[in-house]
């Protein structure tokens, strides 16, 4: 058994939650017991992934994307009183970190991307430092890239081309990054991958020459909280599972 607050405080420390400005709370947004043993990890407090790990005994929920947002009703009806209910009911705990998620150099989203693609971030760029970029050691072009992330995130990808020059530094930034996008060509990058894709974005890549690739929201951010999980498995003594919803955004 781990205590619940134990826990949130080392988060709060080791993902440095107060040195962001996030869209919404990190850390514990639901309190259950104060005494845990099973954790289950996953990339949203959705109402389906909730039902999930309860029924997998989960007294400790950990989550990317959380329940409560900015410029939210704050009233609990609807679908936001559907998946609290389960909770209350179960007792159970929901951790969430979004921003300090997607930073850590070791646990997060865009550190654990990286690795999966072979790629030792040097830099780092735009708001809050949140960007990753690496050197290409393996020769790569568009068409490689895209292959490439198809293959390791199991998915289509969309690829809008840039000019077709020789690919030799990457920048990425999972999830609905696509903002970050000239940021990214500010930091030398020869291609852009990030979650999502908005119309602006086609046009871009085609008139700067660097190539965007949109690889999925939910697929490029499971992998960060798999990581921490597992982190805290074994600092605290818990069982730990990781349920993926698939979601093809």
């Amino acid at each position: 058994m781990a205590k619940t607050a134990e826990i949130e405080r080392y988060l709060s420390e080791a993902l440095s939650v107060d040195s962001f400005k996030d869209y919404g709370p990190n850390g514990l947004q639901v309190e259950g017991r104060p005494d845990v043993k099973r954790l289950v990890s996953g990339v949203t407090a959705s109402l389906a992934f909730i039902e999930a790990a309860l029924a997998a005994g989960a007294d400790l929920l950990l989550v990317h994307h959380g329940l409560f947002w900015r410029g939210q009703d704050g009233r609990l009806t609807g679908w936001l009183r559907r998946r609290l209910a389960p909770l209350f009911a179960a007792d159970a705990n929901l951790l969430a970190y979004h921003l300090p998620l997607d930073a850590h150099p070791e646990w997060g989203n865009n550190a654990a991307l990286g690795a999966l693609l072979g790629w030792q971030a040097d830099r780092r760029f735009a708001e809050q430092q949140l960007g990753f970029s690496a050197p290409l050691t393996l020769e790569i072009n568009e068409a490689g890239l895209q292959a490439l992330l198809r293959e390791r995130l199991g998915r289509e990808v969309t690829l809008c081309p840039g000019d077709g020059r020789p690919l030799r530094r990457v920048a990425w930034c999972t999830g609905g990054a696509q903002s970050y996008f000239e940021a990214a060509i500010a930091s030398g990058a020869d291609a852009f991958v990030t979650g999502e894709i908005s119309e602006p974005q086609w046009h871009l890549a085609r008139e700067s020459g660097v190539a965007f690739v949109a690889a999925g929201h939910h697929a490029t951010e499971r992998y960060g909280v798999q990581r921490l999980g597992a982190h805290l498995a074994e600092r605290f003594g818990l069982e730990h599972q990781f349920i993926d919803l698939d979601n093809p955004a």
